[in-house]
């Protein structure tokens, strides 16, 4: 299936002019399954959205925006939140109430983020809705499961953010993938986020190795969650992948995805990814979202193909002839 690119995602979103992916971004993100790509959102917003995170906090709560030192985790007691709409614990801050929030959906589903999203993907893309269902608010997918949030998730996934870990001990790297059907996600900085600060992590190339393994192109079978079973949240994983993620863990160098506030991160749904251990000083915040083409549901539960690229875009399809061209001209050349 060949897709071209159609409408936009937002309609009234804000631009930041005609950006658009060039060939060598393009090919970057077929090979290693995330592209970086440096002021794709509004500063302004991004200060905005910060400003709304601090004012959802509670009246009385520990943490204080002009106080850096009342950031450093975990969240005590008094501050803690199991809501998974607002969720408080331990280092994480999940806020996906603001998923549909107005403000935030301008900001990571503008214009020009939808062109390159649509770069990427092709297709016509699934339009978020303002004020509409936050993901979680289905709650979980089964008794004692975890949320889904496949389910009924109108907006983008919400800002989540890590405190600092203070005296906190390092712990190893692991990584997973994400369970529920998507194709395309991105990730946000809503501040600047230093090397060993938080960042979103990438292990680059795992895309194309961990596709395979899967049974589905954009789904993945579940199972009732209980402890005592197999399975990461209720998701069943193939035998095939827990082999070769854990061989992507032993080669594969990962990737911090460092950046200023407004950067973004396009990143392919089988990459292995991570939220990093954050030992700067200062709150990891960013806006997560997916991408998705109307056809999703026709397409998530079909067989995983040779072809992992046949359902994106044109322009990603043929990444690896144009290159293969520009490097026989070069040779060529006197």
């Amino acid at each position: 299936m060949v897709r071209e690119s159609s409408e936009c995602y937002v309609e009234g979103a804000l631009c930041l002019g005609a950006t658009m992916l060039d060939a060598e971004q393009i090919r970057f993100f077929k090979t290693q399954g995330y592209l970086i790509v440096p002021g794709a959102m509004d500063t302004a917003l991004c200060r905005r959205v910060r400003e709304l995170m601090w004012q959802a906090l509670p009246p009385n709560t520990r943490l204080q925006a002009d106080d850096p030192a009342s950031f450093v985790g975990p969240f005590s007691e008094q501050d803690e939140s199991s809501d998974e709409r607002h969720m408080r614990a331990d280092y994480r801050w999940l806020n996906r109430f603001l998923g549909v929030n107005a403000d935030v959906i301008r900001l990571i589903y503008s214009e020009s983020i939808c062109q390159m999203a649509q770069q990427l993907l092709g297709g016509q893309l699934r339009q978020a809705v303002v004020d509409g269902s936050p993901m979680g608010s289905h709650g979980p997918a089964w008794p004692g499961g975890p949320t889904d949030p496949a389910l009924g998730n109108e907006g983008a996934r919400g800002v989540y953010c890590t405190l600092p870990y203070g005296n906190k001990a390092r712990g190893p790297d692991g990584c997973h993938t994400d369970g529920h059907p998507f194709q395309l996600g991105v990730v946000g900085l809503l501040d600047d986020c230093p090397a060993d600060g938080g960042a979103f992590k990438v292990w680059p190339g795992s895309h194309a190795r961990l596709f395979p393994t899967f049974a589905l192109r954009y789904d993945q079978p579940r199972i009732p969650y209980y402890p005592h079973l197999p399975g990461f949240k209720g998701i069943s994983h193939s035998e095939a992948y827990t082999v070769e993620l854990s061989r992507i863990i032993d080669e594969v160098e990962p990737v911090e995805c460092v950046g200023q506030a407004g950067d973004v991160v396009f990143w392919h749904h089988r990459l292995a990814h991570a939220a990093g251990q954050n030992y700067s000083e200062r709150i990891r915040q960013a806006v997560l979202a997916d991408f998705w083409t109307h056809d999703l549901d026709t397409l998530r539960t079909k067989p995983v193909s040779e072809n992992m690229w046949e359902d994106w875009s044109l322009a990603l399809q043929r990444a690896d002839e144009q290159s293969t061209a520009i490097q026989k001209n070069e040779r060529s050349s006197p």
